[in-house]
């Protein structure tokens, strides 16, 4: 599938929020999102996890290998369940990391960045909260497994950056407990 094609059906998509099985180059397995917003390079969506909104990600076009419309038993479950109903996306600038990370920053709470990878050995994981926005990378202050902030805050290049995931269920809780 071409790059421009997963673009325009993404686009054409967020009015009617149909579910998206997305297969992203950093995953061995496909997941299912509802589509939010998108720019040319980054999009939003809310993803979809056993019947459930689990928060909304951020994520680049670039890393979409496959992207396909969702039309099941499972689909007409959510519609029964009524899922999307009363979930608002953030407010988020989605013309590149740099107007994101401002956006997620006004909005004052933990997030989680992820520089995806194949090799389990280059993966990487942040919990935490922005410090500071600059025009190349974010100043991050993360929390470890323990609840325990680190001293130092991470500088993570935007390069880096495969996703940024708010709201889920892990960072809202773990976020009340430290």
């Amino acid at each position: 599938m071409r790059k421009s094609e997963i673009k325009e059906l993404f686009q054409r998509s967020i009015e009617q929020k149909p579910l998206l099985r997305l297969f992203l180059k950093y995953d061995a397995y496909y997941t299912y999102w509802f589509p939010f917003g998108a720019s040319d390079k980054l999009f939003l969506a809310a993803k979809e996890d056993d019947f459930i909104i689990n928060g909304f990600s951020i994520r680049r076009f670039s890393d979409i290998k496959k992207l396909e419309l969702k039309d099941d038993k499972c689909v007409e479950i959510l519609r029964a369940e009524r899922v999307l109903e009363g979930i608002s996306a953030p407010d988020i600038n989605l013309d590149d990391w740099h107007s994101a990370f401002l956006s997620l920053e006004r909005l004052d709470k933990n997030i989680v960045i992820e520089h995806e990878s194949l090799d389990e050995k280059e993966w990487e994981y942040w919990i935490g909260r922005i410090e500071k926005v600059l025009k190349t990378k974010v100043i991050f202050r993360h929390f470890d497994a323990d609840g325990i902030w680190q001293e130092e805050p991470y500088e993570i290049p935007f390069s880096r950056i495969t996703s940024v995931s708010i709201d889920n269920r892990y960072v809202n809780v773990f976020s009340k407990y430290v």
